[in-house]
């Protein structure tokens, strides 16, 4: 939701759960080649160019999933600033979050295949550097069904239930070779590490990693820095971990919802 007036501390801040960052954001529209207009927001550096991007895909619509599921929210919220990323969010087909709904109804991740073609054509048209495709359980499905894109580096999947995508779009994305790497929790209600080792041997150059204790939402402070961290580590080298403290101005959310 919208941060409260901005506090400037003298004192370095620890970031927490509701911690807003400075950057430049902007509510964006994306134009999707079936003729739809999607709602979203892009996060840049406050003041410096980004030096890589993050297009998010969020998870699930019919089960609550939006643009503003916390973790690609904290993201937003923390990595312009921390690591220097740009970060696009964006609700897809039919989707609803207090930035608007997005144009359409839910396909099932089929006419979302546009939505995915449309968030990496506006990266594209921003000249955002470094395309990594983030994808949380439903948009996990997306990117792997949607995101073999060559203008993308690679694709980082949180929670992959692998319920639409099929063993032959792991044949597409082995055969596409970009990084793939996968966050798997080790407590998750769909997929665990050892299945989707099993899974994502398809795919050679797939990264699985098991994070003991973390679940499907990832809640809790300590699972977010964890896979914050994982796509800082992947997408910019050597800048991990993150700092678990700010000395600068802050803002302050007014709710943080982990149960989405």
């Amino acid at each position: 939701m919208s941060p409260s007036t901005a506090d400037a501390p003298t004192d370095a801040t620890e970031i927490r759960a509701l911690t807003v960052l400075p950057a430049r954001r902007e509510d964006v529209e994306l134009h999707t080649a079936d003729g739809l207009t999607l709602v979203g927001e892009l996060a840049l550096p406050a003041d410096r160019p980004p030096a890589a991007t993050l297009v998010t895909l969020h998870p699930l619509p019919t089960h609550g999933g939006y643009m503003d599921s916390h973790v690609l929210r904290k993201a937003a919220w923390r990595l312009p600033a921390l690591a220097d990323l740009a970060v696009l969010r964006f609700n897809t087909r039919g989707t609803t979050s207090p930035r608007g709904t997005s144009e359409g109804a839910f396909d099932g991740g089929v006419g979302e295949r546009f939505d995915v073609a449309a968030a990496i054509e506006l990266a594209e048209f921003r000249d955002l550097p470094r395309r990594w495709l983030v994808g949380w359980s439903f948009g996990t499905e997306l990117a792997l069904m949607h995101g073999h894109d060559p203008a993308v580096e690679g694709a980082i999947l949180l929670s992959p239930p692998l319920h639409r995508a099929t063993d032959a779009d792991l044949d597409a994305w082995d055969a596409f070779g970009k990084p793939l790497v996968v966050l798997v929790p080790e407590l998750d209600d769909y997929l665990r590490p050892d299945a989707a080792r099993e899974r994502f041997a398809r795919v050679r150059q797939a990264e699985v990693i098991g994070v003991d204790g973390a679940k499907h939402l990832w809640v809790g402070e300590a699972s977010v820095r964890r896979v914050l961290d994982e796509i800082v580590a992947h997408v910019l080298p050597g800048h991990d971990p993150l700092p678990t403290t700010w000395n600068g101005p802050v803002e302050q959310a007014t709710d943080d919802d982990e149960s989405r």
